[in-house]
């Protein structure tokens, strides 16, 4: 909760609702404790309607919202409703020409108005309001109609100059050295180092590896089931193979199949026999149950069951299940005792292993390499960037080596031929909602030829085993 006092009005963000159900995720704004406005509230909570569903993005809207009630309380003496236009351009001076220290970014301006955007538009179609304070203009684009022209309603708040995201590349040299020294506390020549190899380190480097070869996001890799993994090493048999990645696990509810290596998949298994089954006999002594937050008790599914038998009764669609419901689910023997968490990274004493957990174990790692004389900055997205350069740059590297151009090709058809499906194919692997994302890794593929060779069997050849020194 974050707090901000405004005279003898506190206005604070409350991250979480004391519900039950996906609506614990929205945010709540108060003004002295209690509920700042009940359509403002009725807006959050149809959040998810509109195409916010992540807990990340609720809670970044929350905050958006609650800055901006701030500023109307404090500078303007005005409740959300009342905002003109005059109001956002004050703003404006004081979130992006105001001291350094008060300053945001371009970005994340645009962030802020795209929240503020939708809390207008949807107060206008509920009647709260009779219009936004926001300007807009109309923009002819490009369709793909027969008209080839569509109109869109541009935000005038919108800054042009926002930065684009930069991808923030890892190359295989250095992501070896950020495993071995970094995640498993090796010397820079793979030999032991007394005392500096981290307890899970097995679990850590394996964790990056998962990342660095299927591109998936950290929240998606952090609530695997172990059950999931078990059945797609069963089906295989030992190959790589596609990995159906459910609808509620990833961003936008979209759902898509990533290809896992059939090497990971081994190494995973085994963690699983080993190091994840003494974090679970620890969990089961000391009643690990007892400190998950409203865990959800179900007993084990059928292999490849569409769904998860409940103890007290019914059954939980698999696809359905959101990231913290996965991090709450605890299986139970046939009468009901609880026996392990059914996510598949586990700490020592078997608590599921939260994203920030992995956040702060990579920056740890980081702060061990630059000890050893190799400075780097390595964060679990980077890695997903990682994969999408490795594997654009060897779907364009065979696309131009097996591609016969013939003479008569038009050159736009000959372009997507070469590069077209590639990217489409990687837009498909990162879960990209846009083709437009995707492009950002052209960029760096044409900038850096010697990532040229790079793909998923040529990459795991180039990364030796993590149990390997």
């Amino acid at each position: 909760m974050d707090n901000g006092k405004i005279g003898a009005r506190s206005i604070t963000l409350q991250e979480q609702r004391a519900i039950g159900g996906l609506d614990h995720q929205v945010p709540m704004i108060l003004l002295d404790g209690r509920t700042y406005d009940d359509n403002l509230d009725r807006f959050l909570l149809d959040l998810p309607l509109n195409g916010v569903r992540s807990r990340h993005s609720l809670r970044a809207y929350g905050y958006d919202l609650m800055i901006w009630v701030r500023f109307l309380e404090q500078a303007c003496g005005k409740s959300v409703w009342e905002a003109v236009h005059s109001d956002i351009a004050a703003f404006h001076r004081a979130r992006r020409r105001g001291d350094a220290g008060a300053r945001i970014s371009a970005a994340s301006w645009n962030r802020s108005v795209a929240a503020l955007d939708k809390l207008y538009r949807w107060a206008v179609v509920e009647g709260i309001v009779a219009s936004s304070p926001f300007m807009h203009r109309d923009e002819w684009r490009r369709g793909q109609g027969p008209r080839r022209v569509r109109v869109i309603a541009r935000n005038e708040a919108y800054e042009r100059a926002a930065k684009r995201m930069d991808v923030r590349f890892i190359s295989l040299e250095d992501y070896r050295v950020f495993r071995d020294v970094g995640l498993r506390g090796l010397t820079a020549a793979g030999a032991e180092r007394p005392g500096a190899r981290d307890r899970n380190s097995t679990r850590n480097a394996l964790f990056a590896e998962l990342l660095l070869t299927t591109g998936m996001r950290l929240e998606e890799a952090s609530f695997l089931l172990a059950a999931e993994i078990s059945d797609s090493a069963q089906a295989t048999r030992g190959g790589q193979g596609w990995f159906e990645l459910p609808p509620a696990l990833t961003k936008g509810d979209r759902g898509r199949r990533i290809l896992m290596p059939g090497r990971v998949l081994h190494e995973i298994s085994a963690y699983i026999d080993i190091e994840r089954a003494h974090a679970i006999s620890k969990f089961r002594s000391r009643q690990g149950w007892e400190t998950i937050e409203r865990p959800i008790f179900v007993h084990r599914r059928a292999s490849g069951a569409a769904s998860i038998p409940i103890r007290n009764g019914g059954a939980i669609p698999i696809e359905a299940l959101t990231p913290d419901e996965r991090g709450r689910l605890v299986i139970c023997d046939d009468e009901g005792v609880p026996l392990e968490p059914a996510v598949l990274w586990l700490t020592e004493v078997g608590q599921p292993v939260q994203p920030n957990t992995w956040e702060a174990t990579f920056t740890r790692a980081c702060r061990r390499c630059s000890a050893a004389g190799f400075p780097m900055q390595v964060s679990p997205h980077r890695l997903r960037h990682a994969f999408a350069v490795h594997m654009l740059a060897m779907l364009i590297q065979n696309r131009l080596r097996d591609a016969s151009v013939a003479a008569g090709d038009a050159g736009t058809e000959a372009y997507h031929r070469m590069l077209g499906d590639p990217l489409q194919q990687v837009q498909r692997l990162l879960g990209h909602a846009s083709l437009t994302t995707t492009y950002i890794y052209l960029d760096h593929v044409a900038g850096h030829a010697d990532t040229v060779d790079a793909a998923m069997e040529e990459l795991l050849a180039l990364v030796p085993k993590v149990g390997n020194s």
